[in-house]
């Protein structure tokens, strides 16, 4: 293992990008997601899916040159066609835009359309909350997930994201996937050749597996049972069905380079809380208080704070294998 900076493992990233073609602007919001999510300890998202990445830009299947083209539908409506690149270009752009539309009319909504693998989704909910927005995501994926009952893959595990601000400490960050696990989790398994616990995923015969490599054959195990498939139903609708984007099984991979580009969507809210009533961040503090007084207990999005603070001071552990791999990109 090797230890970097966040600096230059974004130097690093953003060179293997622009070397395959990338313009600098797109290698910069690429590369500064992934360490972000790797420092903030979700790895599965982190520096391990450049090789992907690239990959992908090498055979097409992720647009060099994608135009971004954002268009206002209505006042509160922002639809950005990510034109196949990649999403965290677009997911900027959507940031950017809508405190000012959400401050206006109490509440925006911005669609992103041919998109592709969005990464820690918290990331984004996180930046509109940091602006005194509440903020929430949802992101579908290439399928993954079987209906319940069902015993083929027409789900994703689409990710969910909400964040709220608080009147003087860092915000509440929700962030998950519906699948018990993010897939992301079990890819970063097979590739350093560990087993996963039985209760993660089926084999493509829909049995469970230990194997990281069958699983990503096979078909995830949802969060909550049925219930999780529920919510990964009101995704797909949302974040593909309502921006005009591929349903997960209509989606190619995020992991390889194989098909077409996944074209797949996502959908975030933002919200000014202000409209409602001036003293709602204090009165989001008052929860989290509760939740942050009980011994043991733990707001979401503490541990990430956390593991981000770390990685300021002391950088990242990083793979050797990955970073020799990433510079002969």
């Amino acid at each position: 293992m090797t230890r970097l900076s966040l600096q230059d493992a974004q130097d690093l990233a953003s060179a293997a990008l622009i070397r395959n073609g990338a313009a600098a602007p797109v290698a910069q919001s690429v590369a500064g997601a992934l360490v972000r999510a790797e420092a903030d300890g979700f790895k599965g998202h982190g520096l391990g899916r450049l090789p992907s990445y690239i990959a992908q830009l090498r055979a097409g299947k992720v647009n060099a040159s994608a135009n971004i083209r954002p268009s206002r539908p209505r006042p509160g409506a922002l639809l950005v066609d990510a034109d196949h690149g990649f999403a965290y270009p677009a997911l900027d752009l959507a940031v950017g835009e809508l405190p000012d539309m959400a401050r206006a009319q109490g509440i925006a909504c911005a669609a992103i359309a041919r998109s592709h693998h969005c990464g820690a989704a918290g990331l984004f909910v996180e930046a509109l909350a940091r602006q005194g927005l509440i903020a929430l995501l949802f992101a579908n994926t290439p399928a993954a997930m079987a209906p319940w009952g069902g015993n083929r893959a027409v789900l994703g595990t689409n990710p969910i994201a909400f964040a709220c601000p608080r009147s003087a400490e860092d915000p509440i960050v929700i962030d998950m996937a519906l699948s018990k696990v993010a897939r992301g989790n079990i890819a970063a398994a097979a590739r350093r050749g560990e087993v996963i616990p039985s209760d993660w995923a089926f084999d493509s015969n829909g049995q469970p597996t230990t194997d990281a490599k069958r699983a990503l054959q096979g078909t995830m195990a949802p969060l909550g049972d049925a219930k999780g498939i529920a919510l990964a139903l009101m995704v797909e609708l949302l974040a593909a069905g309502m921006t005009g984007s591929n349903y997960a099984a209509e989606a190619s991979s995020f992991l390889d380079a194989e098909g077409t580009p996944p074209g797949t969507g996502q959908f975030l809210i933002a919200i000014d809380p202000l409209a409602f009533s001036p003293g709602t961040p204090d009165r989001f503090a008052v929860l989290a208080q509760a939740i942050e007084g009980q011994e043991g207990a733990r707001l979401p999005g503490a541990r990430r704070f956390a593991m981000r603070a770390e990685a300021e001071r002391r950088g990242i552990m990083v793979n050797g294998d990955l970073l020799n791999e990433i510079a002969a990109l």
